[in-house]
């Protein structure tokens, strides 16, 4: 069951769109269910459906359609990795390759501590930043050298012994 504030956050997401069109959240519940559970499972998906009267086939379709939703355990840090042309020419391949040996995982894995997974995005719009890397969907990463790689996986492991 979602949390009181979440629910206010979906409702306050609701109330943007005419009472008859409330389903036009459905992005923005997902976003809010996922940010609570720490990805999206079939009850999460049902429950935003039941709140949006969508049948829950209809917000399946859209969890899994769009990468920046979970609908499969995380590491608490998903680390999202652009190989679209403008990155790769840009060493998006190159950082990608580094995160790998760094985390010792590949695409499609999660650390076996449960703290990183690592995943390929598509184009996040930030070309001239590239190569970029996107933090559990939230948090843009530029001009992602070997040593920026480093400092934001020293950051994030510290967070994780501050957050447990």
């Amino acid at each position: 069951m979602l949390s009181e504030n979440s629910l206010k956050e979906i409702a306050r997401n609701v109330a943007k769109y005419p009472a008859d069109q409330k389903q036009s959240a459905v992005m923005a519940a997902l976003a809010v269910a996922q940010d609570e559970y720490g990805w999206l499972t079939a009850d999460a998906i049902a429950e935003v459906a039941t709140i949006l009267d969508m049948p829950p086939i209809w917000v399946q379709e859209i969890a899994t359609f769009y990468n920046m939703y979970n609908t499969i355990p995380t590491g608490k840090f998903k680390l999202s990795v652009c190989t679209n042309l403008p990155c790769e020419l840009s060493g998006g391949k190159r950082a990608a390759e580094y995160l790998k040996q760094k985390l010792g995982i590949g695409f499609g894995e999660t650390t076996t501590c449960g703290t990183y997974t690592l995943v390929e995005g598509e184009c996040m719009g930030a070309c001239g930043d590239a190569p970029v890397a996107l933090v559990n969907n939230k948090r843009m990463c530029s001009w992602m050298t070997n040593d920026k790689i480093d400092a934001l996986l020293e950051e994030l492991s510290a967070n994780q012994k501050v957050t447990g």
